[in-house]
């Protein structure tokens, strides 16, 4: 808990002195880079992807005794 404060008082100080864009600055980068990779990939593909995957990890199967 300690942390997430400290963490949101540091953005905080960002903010006020004005050093907010430059520190985020490679998150966006990164975001920006995630969204694009994301987008080159069809819609179905993802579905087909989540199919699978739920496929492979669904629960199993509880049988009564």
């Amino acid at each position: 808990m300690l942390r997430i404060i400290a963490i949101a008082l540091l953005g905080l100080y960002l903010i006020a002195v004005g050093l907010w864009p430059p520190a985020a600055a490679p998150i966006a980068a990164a975001l920006t880079g995630a969204a694009v990779l994301v987008g080159l990939i069809p819609g179905p593909a993802w579905l087909g992807l989540g199919v699978i995957a739920w496929l492979r990890n669904r629960p199993a199967p509880v049988v009564a005794d």
